[in-house]
């Protein structure tokens, strides 16, 4: 395991943007204990509202867990959430929605303006909660994720796989949108007819086709236009056996230890998708799973690339971490690794 400082990726511990937090189907009728960005947090579906809460866990009183209870009388008798605030199970302060502490219990007089807790920008969408993460607590620097496909039914929707959390930097996750070289190795991809990197902004997206082992039929061409929307998760079209969109989200939970999801969006030529269509979807992502697997075991007990020995048949590892430096440092200096990479880089070696 190896720390965001010896990668030398700038002045923050952990770097801004949409990150998933969560899968949407998790959020029951109680809170979520979570860990992220070294903090532990609480996420809860609003009762009032319907719309995901996140808060920092601990109670300003004196440092109770608001979601780690299951013996306490709140919990019991279900006041844990009350409309769109929650209780904590201790002395029973309620934390609204904007972190605020609006009822203490036996209290007659004003409630004290330390009262709070941190609200974090959360958003739902895709079957996914996100949560907009930013040292200098601003505004998100661009839209949380969407996707069109999603509200077509002839696309059968993700059923996320929690694919685990890993003893890595999320740098060695992001690495893979440079990767030319591990296809063949890796996935047994015998031959790769184009590949290609663009950065511009506060994306990087990797064009790749070739021959894969188990996402097209027989020798059929695999064509990837894989996008990152900063450094938290990746949307990838792909063309192979279905038309489908890839998912893969990672997102920091201790500095140099990261957690990782995976989904697939499927295709299919009906207008309204069939049961049947549902099952193949089901059966195509779990061979998505399992490519994504292999790399997945690489990154479980690798060694830390704090460099990269490069030589020419790599893809642009230097440009994908000049680029990935931007989101670890203030806004202002964002600019300088962007330049630096804005531009395309191409790698089509002869006789492939």
């Amino acid at each position: 395991m190896a720390t965001t400082k010896e990668y030398g990726l700038g002045e923050f511990t952990f770097p801004r943007g949409w990150f998933m937090i969560a899968d949407a189907q998790e959020l029951t009728d109680r809170p979520l204990p979570l860990r992220f960005f070294g903090t532990e947090l609480v996420l809860f579906r609003g009762r009032t509202t319907g719309r995901p809460v996140l808060l920092n866990a601990y109670c300003a009183h004196m440092g109770t867990h608001l979601a780690r209870n299951t013996t306490s009388f709140v919990v019991r008798n279900g006041t844990h959430i009350e409309g769109d605030a929650i209780r904590c199970p201790y002395h029973g302060w309620r934390y609204r929605a904007d972190g605020r502490c609006d009822d203490i219990p036996g209290l007659s007089g004003p409630i004290p303006k330390a009262a709070c807790v941190r609200s974090w920008t959360v958003h739902e969408s895709l079957g996914v909660i996100w949560v907009w993460h930013d040292p200098e607590r601003l505004e998100p620097e661009w839209p949380p994720p969407e996707q069109a496909e999603w509200s077509d039914p002839s696309w059968v929707h993700w059923k996320i796989d929690h694919i685990g959390t890993l003893p890595i930097h999320g740098q060695e996750v992001v690495d893979n949108i440079a990767d030319r070289a591990h296809f063949g190795p890796i996935h047994g991809m015998d031959r790769i007819e184009l590949y290609e990197n663009e950065f511009e902004g506060h994306t990087v997206t990797q064009r790749m086709a070739g021959t894969h082992h188990t996402l097209t039929e027989a020798t059929g061409t695999l064509r990837i236009d894989a996008t990152y929307h900063g450094p938290g998760y990746l949307l990838a079209y792909m063309t192979g056996a279905y038309p489908t969109i890839l998912f893969i989200a990672n997102t920091p939970v201790d500095d140099g230890v990261t957690q990782v999801w995976h989904g697939l969006l499927v295709k299919f030529p009906q207008t309204v998708t069939r049961a049947e269509d549902v099952a193949a979807a089901r059966a195509f992502q779990e061979a998505s799973r399992v490519a994504f697997a292999q790399d997945f075991e690489i990154w479980t007990h690798k060694a830390p690339a704090l460099t990269v020995l490069q030589v020419a048949c790599d893809g642009p590892f230097h440009l994908e971490r000049t680029w990935y430096r931007q989101f670890f440092n203030p806004r202002a200096r964002a600019t300088e690794p962007r330049r630096r990479v804005t531009w395309a880089h191409r790698l089509t070696p002869p006789g492939n």
